[in-house]
């Protein structure tokens, strides 16, 4: 296999890079140089998050995106960029900034332009947008919200344990860019659907997922078909929000480092 490319992981909200901890050893495993960096002040484990949020409480798309656009930027050779619920839509800006080779985003949360709006999505993020306060907070879901939103495929106990080690602290201004995107023209929340020279882009989707249901990447797919740039769109039936960390995974890890394998251009191309 062509492990030339680095692979750059991007974690979503409610989450730390710690959900990619499966995805880094199954790649690095087959050669590959994998990071998976933190957004801005969430570099601590999940008991420090839980217990010290401060440092995100104003965090917003833009700082995040900008720091992952510098770490690439600084890498030998254009990365494989993966992200997931949120950073998938932060790989999709990347790539729309010309960077990597190719990009997968899973389960990613809409950019301005998607119109999508489930009722699950709505009841996902009601703890945050229940409240205008929460723009300056870092707002943690109760385990309860947790199963509802990403994990509700898995029994109780089992999703209780992955909420006791992934689930952190979320910083509510990213959530409330999200939702205003459509009516914001300055979004950061936002890419060109016609950029053709963008690298080549796969959309994931979970046939029960609550957080972006898949008729939410279906219609990013269609947006995103606009450029003539690569863009293809896979739906694994009955995955919730917590694809990255469910039982079979692994399906879903080596489909998206396949695609994107298969699919990335020349190195020479991007950075």
């Amino acid at each position: 296999m062509n492990t030339s490319n680095p692979i750059v992981l991007i974690h979503g909200l409610w989450m730390t890079p710690l959900s990619w901890e499966q995805w880094v050893e199954r790649y690095r495993g087959r050669g590959y140089e994998v990071l998976a960096p933190a957004w801005p002040g969430m570099d601590g484990d999940t008991e420090q998050m839980r217990a010290n949020p401060e440092s995100i409480e104003n965090l917003g798309i833009e700082d995040i995106v900008d720091r992952y656009d510098s770490i690439i930027r600084g890498l030998d050779s254009p990365p494989i960029i993966i992200g997931h619920s949120f950073g998938g839509a932060f790989a999709e800006i990347l790539l729309d900034r010309g960077l990597g080779a190719a990009g997968v985003a899973i389960d990613a949360a809409a950019v301005r332009g998607v119109t999508k709006l489930p009722f699950s999505t709505l009841k996902s993020a009601f703890p945050v947008l229940k409240s205008p306060s929460s723009r300056h907070r870092a707002v943690a879901l109760t385990a309860e919200q947790f199963h509802y939103a990403f994990t509700n495929t898995m029994d109780r106990d089992e999703s209780d344990h992955a909420y006791e080690r992934y689930a952190v602290p979320g910083p509510g201004r990213v959530l409330w860019q999200g939702a205003l995107a459509n009516f914001n023209r300055h979004t950061p929340d936002q890419v060109d659907f016609h950029n053709d020279e963008r690298a080549p882009l796969l959309l994931i989707a979970g046939g029960a997922d609550h957080v972006v249901p898949a008729a939410v990447d279906r219609q990013m797919a269609h947006k995103q078909s606009k450029s003539k740039a690569i863009t293809e769109y896979k739906e694994f039936p009955g995955r919730s929000h917590f694809t990255i960390g469910q039982d079979g995974w692994e399906e879903v890890a080596d489909y998206a480092l396949g695609w994107a394998v298969e699919h990335a251009r020349d190195g020479s191309t991007s950075h």
